[in-house]
């Protein structure tokens, strides 16, 4: 069994099964996918993605408000600590840093916004999925004076350098893959991936974004976290099944789920 960490279901392009997203979560179970983590960018959509994961026992989700998205508008702490009382949130994020596309003016807002995330975590004892963009200095600023290493999380679809890794998982952090790793001129993905400590290591799709190779330029979907787990396992020269076993017990010890 294997597990897609990191997954927006509210968002997947459902044309392939007639707008049914049963059948989409349907075929994921058919390629060795047991678990699925659906992830919240904006607290509008929230009872959307919590509905979602109500419908199924094996599914769980996030709460909170991408760095890109509201960028001018602060996050309501009290209320973002209220909806991650819910026991089907499982973490807070995706949240963090992206200066990418964002004028200057923006960050601010940003790293107020990703603190509050953080902060949000430390009242409910829940874990914080980060999302970082040519950011890493202010990441790990914030990651470090908000004391993170105290509850933890993961850095999704990791794109950073080694040296964020290290820093990451120097703080107790988790670092999670995504399909980009399968990518021919991902030379700095792969060189993270084959480094990571193995019991800190996820695999996640992002979908339906950033499909893996053979699917790359076409929408993403959980059951293609299998291309990424089997890449994965070739590049560490270890089985399927090996990494399979370590990358789903690391998901249940970092989310505490028992799936």
């Amino acid at each position: 069994m294997i597990v897609d960490s990191h997954c927006h279901l509210d968002r997947l392009n459902l044309d392939k099964y007639e707008g049914d997203l049963d059948r989409a979560i349907q075929e994921a179970r058919k390629n060795d996918v047991g678990y699925l983590l659906t992830i919240c960018v904006n607290l509008p959509e929230f009872d959307k993605i919590l509905a979602i994961a109500n419908s199924y026992p094996y599914i769980s989700c996030s709460v909170g408000v991408h760095p890109s998205d509201h960028e001018n508008e602060e996050v309501n702490l009290d209320q973002l600590i209220e909806l991650a009382k819910h026991p089907k949130v499982v973490a807070l994020g995706e949240t963090g840093l992206d200066y990418f596309y964002n004028e200057k003016e923006h960050h601010t807002i940003q790293q107020i916004n990703f603190r509050k995330h953080i902060q949000a975590g430390h009242a409910v004892n829940k874990p914080i999925i980060i999302h970082t963009r040519d950011a890493e200095d202010d990441t790990l600023m914030i990651m470090k004076e908000e004391k993170i290493n105290e509850i933890g999380g993961v850095m999704h679809c990791f794109t950073g350098t080694w040296e964020l890794a290290k820093a990451a998982l120097d703080l107790g952090f988790y670092i999670s893959m995504s399909g980009i790793v399968t990518f021919k001129k991902a030379e700095q993905v792969k060189e993270v991936a084959s480094k990571i400590p193995l019991d800190r290591l996820l695999i996640e799709t992002d979908s339906p974004y950033l499909a893996p190779v053979p699917y790359r330029g076409k929408p993403n979907e959980p059951a293609y976290v299998k291309n990424v787990a089997e890449y994965m396992a070739d590049l560490r020269g270890i089985t399927y099944e090996a990494l399979a076993k370590q990358t789903t017990e690391n998901f249940e010890r970092l989310f505490k789920i028992d799936t």
